[in-house]
């Protein structure tokens, strides 16, 4: 009997005749499963081309780098071969060492041939320089050349600028200074009185020294000072007192001092030791006078 909920099954057998569809279905898929795969070459292709289709997107970037990659690897390769031009570039190391090694013993014999023949030319000056009277003229140029240090009774004389709260209506900021031409002065002073040797702010003059104003320091052999400005030199105390009154620019820069606060002061007769110069000797150019 059929059920009364499952509408349109009158006939006879309806349940009996529904599964001989699935078997037939199952008999033709037994016979496609008979049937060989087909292998020509153009469904191979079909299949690949399927499968690149279902792979991943392979960016725009990736693919340019790639090819960058592969045309510089070519350009390094044309590049060698041209250079090579059929010539081997790694030729023997052990070759190229021994070469380089036979070139090195011949320099360091060179150069130890140029060492002796040096050291036999010091040791020959310096016989020369070791006798009496070479010895002696040696000490004296070093001497008048500033290269030794020197002890003796000398003058020193200080000079500063004026008070820097002292403004004097009418009278210029540099009139309130020291210069370069009043230290020039004193210099030329005390070496008009017999002066032997002379510093300056320490440092030793000698023929080539020169003192250059550079805004409101003095610059004294590269070094730049500020005031106050110490000069010591050693002589007669007497005869370089003498040359320092005696001097006209002195003299006006003293009622300076008077007038406008500048500063000078001055000691003589104590035993002082200046130093020897230390600097560079070489001259670009000279003149005699005359």
């Amino acid at each position: 009997m059929p059920d009364d909920d499952e509408p349109g099954t009158a006939g006879a057998s309806p349940r009996r005749a529904g599964p001989a569809v699935p078997r037939r279905a199952a008999d033709d898929t037994r016979v496609e499963a008979s049937t060989p795969p087909n292998r020509s070459p153009w469904a191979v292709l079909k299949r690949l081309v399927r499968s690149r289709r279902k792979e991943r997107h392979v960016p725009l970037k990736s693919r340019l780098m790639t090819g960058l990659v592969c045309m510089l690897a070519g350009l390094m390769i044309v590049a060698s071969a041209m250079v090579a031009r059929g010539v081997d570039l790694r030729p023997d190391r052990n070759t190229d060492l021994v070469d380089l090694l036979d070139a090195e013993k011949a320099r360091n014999a060179q150069l130890a041939e140029q060492v002796a023949r040096m050291r036999s030319e010091v040791d020959e000056l310096t016989a020369r320089r070791q006798s009496t009277s070479g010895s002696s003229e040696a000490a004296e140029l070093q001497e008048r050349g500033a290269l030794v240090p020197v002890s003796g009774p000398a003058v020193t004389i200080t000079l500063t600028d004026a008070p820097a709260d002292f403004h004097p209506a009418g009278v210029d900021d540099d009139a309130l200074v020291v210069h370069q031409q009043d230290i020039q002065a004193v210099a030329n002073a005390l070496w008009a009185g017999g002066a032997e040797a002379m510093t300056i702010q320490g440092q030793r003059v000698v023929s080539t020294t020169g003192i250059k104003c550079v805004g409101n320091v003095v610059v004294l052999h590269g070094v730049p000072y500020a005031p106050p400005y110490v000069i010591t030199a050693i002589g007669d105390p007497t005869q370089m007192l003498a040359a320092v009154d005696s001097s006209r620019y002195i003299e006006i820069y003293k009622q300076y001092v008077d007038a406008y606060g500048l500063g000078w002061k001055q000691q003589s007769g104590e035993q002082v030791r200046l130093p020897a110069y230390d600097g560079p000797l070489s001259l670009d150019h000279a003149r005699v006078p005359g």
